[in-house]
């Protein structure tokens, strides 16, 4: 009866007992939502890091595999672009060759054009010289003849008259000072010979005697039958003169047409030929300069392209060397990771972890509450954390860094804590 009635000064103990119990039934309840919706007695730390290597494991081959596929599609990339450039700056050193060589053909040809148009021009001034040093030539032709004509014309009318004058004459004496002054004015006459002269003068010294002894009469015999023959042989001698003079001229005439048809023939031809060969010529200049602004325009175009071309080659041998460099990289921390899962995956830590992680659920005694303030790591984990940061240091890769940072730590921390600020509030009150 004593102790039933004096219950108030156990009743705090009982409380205390009471809410022992209550964080005691509520603990797996806890644990069961930090680690998830599985079974809190099967899942320890190690397999929930297990669970959290292979998680990252997965994303890693993903990753890889997702960085050699964009990787790929670069290379095709860079492959493509190079070879169209490749082809352009092959094409490029063949246009230039081309324009380099029609330009050396435009020169060559400029100075071909240019030499014969010179010919040309000394070839016409050649012929416009003869032009009129024969027209100067056949002005004194013509003056020749018009003089020789003009003395041969005078002379054969001169010696008609005298021949017909001596066949007709009278012999008394006034018809006879005529017809000796018509033979006496042959003397001046440039084309009468000097034999020819010298017989005049015969002639007439014989008749001035006889006209002072003769007596006078009506008439006489005549006796100028000698001189009437030389008279008639120089006639018909100047009469084939001038007509060979004739001749002469008329052929000279044509002579001198012809050439001059002949010289204004190649006159004309050499104009046309150099008035066209001036218009190749300044044609082959245009092209010429229309060449070099091409070769102008096409080397800047190649010298970019081959700049793009070397500029593209070197960025994408370095995105190859930095892909194969990742590439080795991810290979190794996946491989680290595989082994890290393999190390705590093994039997021993397995069997370790199941025998003593679960057990601390189920145990609501004081022994298992000082484990959850303990919070030293399991043995498996340090392993695992050691190897992922040597592996980290190895390969200097800063995921496995912070991968091995995550697994040292401690999952059920923020667990503990709760729990053990719960058991300081409910420890606080008991000793209230």
């Amino acid at each position: 009866l004593a102790q039933v009635s004096s219950p108030l000064p156990s009743a705090p103990r009982f409380n205390v007992a009471m809410k022992f119990s209550s964080v005691a039934l509520a603990l797996p309840l806890l644990l069961t939502g930090a680690l998830g919706d599985g079974v809190v007695a099967k899942v320890t730390p190690v397999q929930k890091v297990v669970q959290l290597l292979t998680g990252m494991l997965e994303k890693g081959k993903a990753s890889k595999h997702e960085e050699e596929v964009q990787f790929a599609a670069y290379k095709t990339f860079c492959d493509d672009t190079a070879t169209e450039k490749r082809r352009a700056v092959k094409q490029g050193n063949e246009a230039i060759d081309m324009l380099k060589a029609s330009i050396g053909k435009s020169v060559s040809d400029a100075g071909r054009l240019t030499k014969e148009i010179a010919t040309l021009s000394a070839d016409i001034a050649t012929w416009s010289a003869d032009e009129k040093a024969a027209t100067k030539v056949r002005e004194i032709e013509a003056a020749d003849y018009s003089a020789m004509h003009t003395d041969y014309s005078e002379s054969v009318d001169a010696l008609r008259r005298a021949i017909e004058v001596l066949k007709k004459q009278a012999y008394d004496r006034k018809q006879k000072s005529v017809s000796l002054a018509e033979v006496s004015a042959l003397k001046k006459l440039p084309l009468i010979p000097a034999e020819a002269k010298r017989a005049l003068d015969t002639f007439l010294v014989q008749e001035d005697p006889l006209e002072l002894k003769a007596p006078e009469a009506k008439g006489y015999e005549f006796q100028s039958h000698s001189i009437i023959e030389v008279l008639e042989k120089l006639l018909d001698k100047f009469v084939d003169e001038r007509t060979e003079l004739e001749k002469q001229e008329m052929s000279s005439k044509q002579a001198y047409q012809l050439l001059m048809q002949d010289l204004a023939a190649e006159i004309k031809q050499a104009t046309d030929e150099s008035s066209e060969k001036s218009k190749q010529k300044a044609n082959t200049l245009q092209a010429k300069a229309d060449a070099e602004g091409d070769l102008g325009a096409t080397s800047a175009t190649l010298a970019a392209d081959e700049t793009y071309l070397s500029d593209l080659v070197a960025t994408c041998s370095q995105k190859a060397t930095d892909f194969e460099a990742r590439q080795q990289l991810r290979t190794e921390e996946l491989q680290a990771l595989e082994k890290a899962v393999e190390i705590l995956s093994g039997a021993a830590v397995s069997g370790n972890a199941e025998k003593h992680l679960p057990t601390l659920l189920q145990k609501q005694g004081p022994a298992s509450l000082a484990q959850l303030r303990a919070g030293d790591q399991v043995p498996a984990q340090k392993r695992a954390a050691e190897f992922l940061q040597d592996q980290a240091r190895r390969v200097h890769s800063r995921v496995l860094s912070a991968l091995a940072v995550r697994v040292a730590a401690d999952p059920f921390a923020k667990v503990k804590k709760l729990i053990k600020d719960l058991m300081v509030r409910l420890m606080e009150e008991a000793n209230e």
